[in-house]
């Protein structure tokens, strides 16, 4: 069941997580070494990660012919974790579990298909938990417009920012020994480059991250998508982040379903000005803008690695 939590969606591909495991529960807790503290400086995207991952597991567990039982704990350095005790049960089959394995952040330019209503009915059933909500974009509408100039905006800000594009480049796996090596992060093949050595490779990488280049690719991603998805939150906390990761993740395994693509532009939540007030230019209210992604219709791309289970995971006593 580990094996299929770490296939969960992770920022950078950084797999933040570490599983504790015991005779009848499973632990997921987050691995700080694996944050990033530029662009994630409050660990929020970090613990979404680790929601995502439970609810893999949760899926995989039931599948499996086990009972869970999940809820938010706090260790003894005041972190949050979370714990899902495991009973066996009946075996009980969910058509999401095989878009598991299937499931990829696909950052490619999308083919401009729409998606239909029906469709997106069918997306939007996935929630129903009054503390996430969704809000969804239609490409042409006044707000995508709206989210679309905000991205440039924290683009430019993101793009201007040396620290933010350290850690960044720091996450990139520049060919076939590297990825092979560390199995985690942004392959040369997820960026769109061609694999070359590192040293190569980085500077290369690092003369396209700049705000005008970015843009221009940002805007023909966003031109090519059929809808723009804004996960909001009322409160801002590790213990939502999570439930938030555990609905996020169902909503990418339906995307898999229905062979959608989606991908992150993420920088209207993350420049914390532009998050400011992104409210009140969408209409939100006192809802706190979490995570923007868009969905559209793209040929798959190349899977991401994931590091080996024994690496993520410990055993303990009861």
């Amino acid at each position: 069941m580990g094996g299929y939590a770490t296939k969960a969606h992770s920022g950078h591909n950084t797999q933040p997580w570490k599983f504790i495991i015991s005779k009848s529960s499973i632990e997921i807790h987050p691995d700080f070494f694996q944050a990033l503290p530029v662009v994630d400086a409050g660990n929020r995207e970090l613990y979404i990660s680790i929601g995502c991952a439970a609810e893999n597991l949760i899926i995989a567990a039931s599948e499996s012919g086990y009972e869970s039982s999940f809820s938010i704990q706090i260790d003894v350095n005041n972190h949050t974790y979370i714990k899902i005790d495991l009973n066996k049960g009946k075996c009980l089959s969910s058509p999401l579990f095989e878009q598991i394995e299937r499931r990829q952040t696909n950052r490619r330019v999308y083919n401009k298909r729409m998606i239909t209503q029906d469709t997106i009915s069918l997306l939007k059933s996935v929630f129903g938990e009054e503390d996430t909500k969704v809000r969804f974009y239609k490409n042409g509408s006044p707000d995508f417009l709206v989210l679309a100039n905000l991205i440039s905006e924290g683009n430019t800000v993101q793009m201007s920012d040396e620290a933010f594009k350290a850690e960044l480049l720091s996450w990139i796996r520049y060919n076939k020994s590297q990825k092979d090596k560390l199995r985690n992060g942004l392959t040369h093949e997820v960026m769109g480059t061609p694999s070359t050595p590192a040293f190569i490779g980085k500077p290369i990488v690092r003369t396209f991250l700049k705000p005008e280049k970015q843009n221009k690719t940002n805007i023909e991603k966003i031109i090519s998508s059929s809808h723009m998805i804004l996960f909001c939150l009322e409160q801002n906390n590790p213990e939502n982040w999570i439930l938030l990761g555990r609905r996020l993740e169902l909503f990418l395994l339906a995307t898999a379903w229905l062979g959608i693509a989606n991908a992150y532009l993420n920088q209207p939540c993350e420049v914390e000005n532009i998050a400011a007030v992104l409210p009140s230019k969408l209409n939100l209210g006192n809802e706190i803008p979490v995570l923007l992604l868009r969905i559209g219709y793209a040929e798959p791309i190349p899977f991401a690695p994931r590091k080996e289970i024994n690496d993520v995971i410990e055993f303990k006593n009861n």
